[in-house]
């Protein structure tokens, strides 16, 4: 009898240690595409997310607790995102870090909305931040704030009259195209010529064709990054010769690894980029990424940063691990660099979850993306 409750006590004293080492972790759930179609953008926001985890517990961590990130491969299946969101929640992630691929987000933020639990995303998706739901933040402007940033390249620059459009059928791909074919008009320009492509297309001959066909005086190209790659190297390879302009994808260190010559000259506008050195904060978190990867990292990296370290700033504001409390604190809220330098540039977020803040203009020189202007926030 005395042994068996001494067995009892023993199990009991364990489970109240493993219970208090539990409330002393705060745990991040990390769902993101680390296989499939979405596994370049997946891998480089997930190491973004760990280098920022490192940083935050080596400064104390959040509300004096050790940061833990777990790590849900979505497999760039929205379904089974959906069902990691769960899974998250479930194994006490305070906060979710992902997904990147808009399609996914569309369907996943809904588990985090209906537990309070906020939710950083890479996607960039215009209706994301429209359908209302509190918990879900950007960590990079949406379609619709950074599409318009590139009219003044086509109007002013360029000087445009015909321009044709290459994007890719998903969620990602529409609201870019859509909100690129609105500014055109609103500019006065036409879209002469508009191809449609597929997600994990292989073959962009005709599409490319069709573009040479029509002889537009530039390309908007909004795709993901292996799709950004194959039509840079059919764009090469029949000889189209207008300026390719993206948003986001089309510069990235990923495209280019991919691409190689064939995404020289490529332009895009992007919201936050590791070219940007002469941004002390972007030149730090470059040099140690490099340090540890042994690769550039991508937009997708340094996206993930700002989610872990924008989570430490408004929770140690609120003073308590709080999805509700942190949510309302998110409400238009404005952080400084200056005051809090992991945050790399002056960001703000709206009452919808959508962020402002300077962006740049990149180009590929040398194999090396550069950036050619800094583009104010708005």
């Amino acid at each position: 009898m005395v042994r068996k409750y001494l067995i009892a006590l023993s199990a009991g004293i364990c489970a109240m240690a493993g219970t208090a080492f539990a409330e002393d972790v705060v745990k991040l759930g990390t769902v993101v595409e680390l296989s499939g179609p979405g596994a370049p953008a997946g891998t480089n926001w997930r190491d973004g997310v760990n280098l920022a985890v490192a940083e935050v517990n080596e400064a104390g961590g959040i509300l004096g607790k050790k940061v833990e990130a777990v790590e849900y491969d979505t497999q760039t299946d929205p379904q089974i995102s959906r069902a990691l969101v769960q899974k998250a929640i479930d194994d006490g992630a305070f906060a979710i870090m992902g997904t990147i691929y808009s399609g996914s987000t569309l369907v996943n933020m809904l588990v985090a909305q209906q537990n309070s639990i906020p939710q950083f995303v890479g996607s960039e998706a215009p209706n994301i931040v429209e359908k209302g739901n509190p918990f879900v933040f950007r960590t990079s402007s949406g379609a619709q704030k950074g599409v318009p940033a590139l009219t003044p390249y086509f109007k002013d620059t360029l000087k445009a009259k015909k321009v044709g459009v290459a994007w890719l059928n998903n969620e990602f791909g529409k609201g870019g195209h859509d909100v690129f074919v609105e500014e055109m008009k609103k500019a006065g320009i036409d879209v002469i010529v508009d191809v449609a492509s597929e997600q994990a297309q292989t073959d962009y001959a005709a599409d490319v064709a069709k573009l040479k066909q029509a002889n537009p005086e530039a390309v908007f190209v909004y795709m993901n990054q292996e799709e950004s790659a194959r039509f840079l190297i059919e764009a090469k390879k029949q000889g189209l010769t207008m300026p390719l302009i993206g948003e986001v994808t089309l510069t990235e260190a990923k495209v280019i690894d991919l691409a190689k010559d064939a995404a020289e000259g490529a332009i895009a506008h992007v919201g936050i980029t590791a070219s940007a050195t002469e941004v002390p904060g972007i030149a730090e978190f470059t040099r140690k990424f490099e340090e540890i990867h042994k690769r550039k990292p991508t937009h997708d990296a340094l996206k993930g940063y700002v989610g872990v370290w924008t989570t430490k700033y408004v929770t140690d504001m609120i003073g308590e691990l709080d999805g509700e409390a942190f949510a309302e604190k998110m409400k238009n809220l404005c952080l400084k660099a200056a005051d809090y330098p992991k945050i790399l540039l002056d960001t703000c977020w709206d009452d919808r979850g959508e962020m402002s803040r300077p962006s740049f203009m990149v180009q590929v020189k040398d194999g090396t993306p550069v950036v050619i202007d800094t583009v104010p926030a708005n």
